[in-house]
């Protein structure tokens, strides 16, 4: 399994949001790069870029600190938030991105994420947030009807390189992530699924580990920002 540890960027800044709410943002730095930084240095193999304002405005937002990271790091990357068109994506991944994620593209327009999974093989995830079952978009903003295992199974013939299923309830939470909901959805589906929200102890990272389901990884914010989690530890556990 990998670790992602996960860069919330409002405003230019670093943050975490507490279930999904741009009201409730805690800055942990004012610097991304440098944040990005720090979790290279420590080890991580790879970086979850989110970017909440564009999520909402529908439009990359914080694009010039995703640049600095970008520049500043070498290992690789994925972003989501506000990437919904297909220059769009070219722009990210030319800019050298390995992976954009794609949220409520994947409700409304499936045709966009089919054309971008098949133009850039394994370059294109799924990213589904989900409040009590079913899918939310727009930065979480707006509640669907569809359901997390339907719309994953959609994609089952896309050619996505992977899905992030973030339970929103747990998000930023420190409550633990929802391994059964998370266990569920990766047995159902053949694309690698990454558990996103809660996920903030070393005790989570084994649950996640042995759920009896096939994860890809784990992402992790507020907790290596609080330090309730030991990133160094997190990547020893998983890999061991």
């Amino acid at each position: 399994m990998i670790l992602y540890p996960a860069i919330d960027l409002k405003d230019g800044q670093a943050v975490r949001l507490f279930k999904g709410d741009m009201e409730k943002a805690t800055v942990f730095n004012d610097d991304p790069a440098a944040q990005a930084m720090e979790f290279v240095e420590a080890g991580c193999e790879w970086l979850h870029l989110v970017d909440l304002n564009g999520a909402f405005a529908g439009e990359p937002v914080n694009a010039a600190p995703v640049e600095a990271i970008l520049k500043r790091t070498r290992v690789p990357a994925q972003l989501g938030g506000g990437i919904r068109d297909m220059a769009t994506i070219e722009r990210w991944l030319s800019l050298g991105l390995a992976r954009v994620i794609l949220g409520t593209v994947a409700v409304e327009n499936p045709a966009l994420v089919r054309d971008a999974a098949r133009a850039f093989p394994g370059q294109v995830a799924v990213g589904i947030d989900a409040r009590n079952g079913f899918v939310a978009t727009k930065g979480w903003a707006t509640e669907t009807d569809v359901q997390v295992i339907d719309l994953a199974r959609s994609y089952e013939d896309a050619g996505v390189a992977a899905i992030i299923y973030t339970d929103i309830n747990r998000d930023g939470a420190m409550q633990g992530p929802n391994i059964t909901a998370t266990a569920e959805l990766a047995n159902a589906v053949s694309i690698p699924v990454i558990a996103s929200g809660g996920v903030s102890s070393l005790d989570d990272l084994r649950a996640l580990k042995t759920c009896g389901a096939p994860l890809n990884g784990a992402i992790s914010g507020r907790a290596l920002y609080d330090g309730a989690l030991d990133l160094t530890q997190a990547l020893a556990l998983l890999k061991a």
